[in-house]
Formats: C-alpha cells, sequence, structure tokens
C-alpha cells in the first residue's frame, strides 16, 4: 500500500478513513464504527458519528510533525494500515431500540407500571447486549490477530465489549478516560446499558480492570461523586475545576499530566468521549457542557502518554455529532475535531503498542 499511495493527494471517492485503501485484513490498526445511540437521554445523533468521521477525515493531512516528537513514531501512523468498518446490523438494532428508548427517557425512566413500557426497556437492554457482544467478538478477534483495535462510537455506551475484551487478554488494565462526566450511575433512566452507566459497569463488571483515571469530569452526579472519593473504587478524577485552577496558578500542566498517567498500570485502554474537550470543539455532541479541555491540553495528556512507559491495547472515540438529522456525508466541524482526534489516538496506539 505505501508503494501504491501518495498520501499528499486528494482523497479519492469512495476512499476509506483517512483516504486510505479500505483494506481491514491488512490494517494495523483496525476500527469499529458502532451506531448506537439508543440511549442518549438528551440530544441524539450520534449514531451517525462514526460516517461523519469517516467523511471528514478525507480532510485530513496525513503527515503530522507533532508526532515525530513520540518514541517510536515518524509523524505517519497511515503507513501501518487504517480502516474503519461500520456495522451495519448494529445500526438495525439502534433502529429498533431508539423508538423504544425514547418513549421510556420521555417518562424521565419513569415507567409506572405500564406493561408495553416494561417490554421496550427489556428490548432494549437486550439489544445493548447484542452490541456487546458483538464489539466484545470483534475487537477479540482484532487483538487475537496482532492489530490494534479502535472502536468509533456512537454513544459512550459503545465500546464495554471492546475494554472487555483488552481486559481479558490483559488482567490488570487501566483506562485513561476523558469525558465531561463519570459515567458512573447504575442503569440510568433504566437502562442497563446506557452512556451514562459504562464506567458503572466496567468496575462492576470486569474485575480485570485495575484502575480508571477519569479527566475533565464537570458534571457529576451526588453518588458519582461518593463514588470517586472512596479510595477503593479503583477510580481517580481530575476534575475540570482541578485542572482549570492548576492553568490558572500557572502550573506545570505537562508535568501534572505525566504524573498521574504515570499512576496507571503497564496496559492501558484510551476511552475518549468527545465532550471531555470545550464545548466549542464539540458543539454537536449528546451532553455538551460548559469547560473542559482546550486542544493543546488534550494533547498534553496523549503526549505525556506517548513519553510514558505504559503500552496502549486499543482505544475508542466516542458521541461525536454532526446534529440530529445532519447529514454524515457533509462535514462538519465536530467531525473534523474527532477525524484528527481519531488520527492521533490511532498514531500514539501504533507509538505505544502493547
Amino acid at each position: 500500500m505505501t508503494d501504491r499511495f501518495d498520501p499528499d493527494a486528494a482523497a479519492q471517492p469512495g476512499s476509506g478513513l483517512f483516504g486510505l485503501p479500505h483494506d481491514p485484513v491488512a490494517a494495523g490498526v483496525r476500527l469499529l464504527g458502532v451506531p448506537f445511540d439508543a440511549t442518549t437521554s438528551y440530544r441524539k445523533g450520534t449514531a451517525l458519528g462514526p460516517a461523519a468521521i469517516l467523511a471528514a477525515s478525507h480532510q485530513v493531512d496525513l503527515y503530522d510533525p507533532w508526532q515525530t516528537t513520540w518514541p517510536g513514531a515518524d509523524g505517519r501512523p497511515w503507513r501501518a494500515g487504517l480502516s474503519l468498518e461500520i456495522d451495519d446490523e448494529i445500526a438495525r438494532w439502534n433502529a429498533e431500540a431508539s423508538p423504544l428508548a425514547q418513549a421510556i427517557i420521555d417518562r424521565g425512566g419513569e415507567l409506572g407500571g405500564d406493561a408495553q413500557l416494561a417490554r421496550g426497556l427489556a428490548r432494549v437492554d437486550e439489544l445493548g447486549e447484542r452490541v456487546n457482544q458483538r464489539v466484545l467478538e470483534w475487537t477479540g478477534d482484532v487483538l487475537d490477530e496482532g492489530r490494534l483495535p479502535g472502536i468509533v462510537g456512537g454513544d459512550h455506551a459503545s465500546p464495554f465489549g471492546a475494554i472487555q475484551a483488552a481486559a481479558l487478554r490483559k488482567p490488570g488494565l487501566g483506562v485513561l478516560h476523558f469525558d465531561a462526566h463519570a459515567d458512573l450511575r447504575d442503569a440510568y433512566e433504566g437502562f442497563r446499558w446506557s452512556h451514562a452507566s459504562i464506567f458503572h459497569n466496567v468496575l462492576e463488571h470486569l474485575p480485570a480492570v485495575a484502575r480508571v483515571l477519569s479527566v475533565g469530569l464537570r458534571d457529576v452526579g451526588e453518588r458519582e461523586a461518593a463514588r470517586l472519593a472512596d479510595p477503593a473504587s479503583r477510580v481517580r478524577a481530575v476534575y475540570d475545576h482541578e485542572w482549570a485552577a492548576w492553568r490558572a496558578r500557572g502550573a506545570d500542566l505537562a508535568a501534572r499530566a505525566r504524573e498521574l498517567v504515570a499512576e496507571l498500570p503497564d496496559a492501558v485502554w484510551i476511552s475518549f468521549d468527545i465532550d471531555g474537550l470545550e464545548p466549542g470543539l464539540c458543539p454537536n455532541t449528546g451532553t455538551p457542557v460548559p469547560g473542559g479541555l482546550r486542544w493543546e491540553e488534550a494533547m498534553l495528556w496523549l503526549d505525556a502518554l506517548a513519553h510514558s512507559n505504559k503500552r496502549v491495547v486499543g482505544f475508542d472515540l466516542c458521541e461525536v455529532s454532526p446534529g440530529e438529522g445532519a447529514d454524515p456525508e457533509v462535514d462538519s466541524w465536530d467531525a473534523m475535531v474527532g477525524a484528527r482526534l481519531l488520527y492521533r489516538l490511532a498514531g500514539l496506539a501504533l507509538a505505544r503498542r502493547g
């Protein structure tokens, strides 16, 4: 592929992610698009994220000078091969689950003894379990092939099966989690596999995950905060107000990120909810929150991991949305940001692969 492909040429119509030849068989980094956002509790649209990122990726320049500063990287992650496979069956499951979930969301998760809503809830949970199983099997296959997996959501429930597959193969796994939300709610609005519950589910059901470091949190429930404050909870929070205070005092943010990354286990999964960034970078995401990481600050965290002794097992990027009802083939600002972040996540995973 590297002999035939010109990285400086315009992306060709019908080409794959970043304009590369779409060949999952040869790709060193395989990405699965998970177009599922049935339990999104505020604004829909993240199911369109994978297709929107694919379209926007054709405008990304493939030489990244910043990545040349990382050990083991040459600024050209495209040479390893990157492919994106969007799962059409998951899209069909989302189409079935979304109206069932919306009827429950409209009631604030209160079923009120309504048998039809109860059946709808059971079906949404069942379809969520199917998504988890599909993602688990796909990720396990990619890891067993010796390649790097990435999940492109969809809402933040999308990568549960991927984290499970990684933890099964790397017991003691750490997760570096970027998000405005802790996602520690137990079955939010009644949905077992809610986007707001992924790290509750990780901590409850995946004992092989040893540590979660959550960065950028600024919209947190009371019970979530209590769990975050519990030293035995296996999760450490870096609240946005803490980060902003360090910034205001002129602290060395890069050094702080390096110190916190050093506390993670040797094997790391990166889970990046785009709303961990400031809303100007993701205005159409499902649940935007004021504050958040500036672009260059998010890059400090990736840089800290790139210069650490940690090994990246895989990654996910979730909650990128072009806006509910938008045409994902039309480039959106959110998808432009998401595509560039995805390229850097892939490059980081290749530089620190484990």
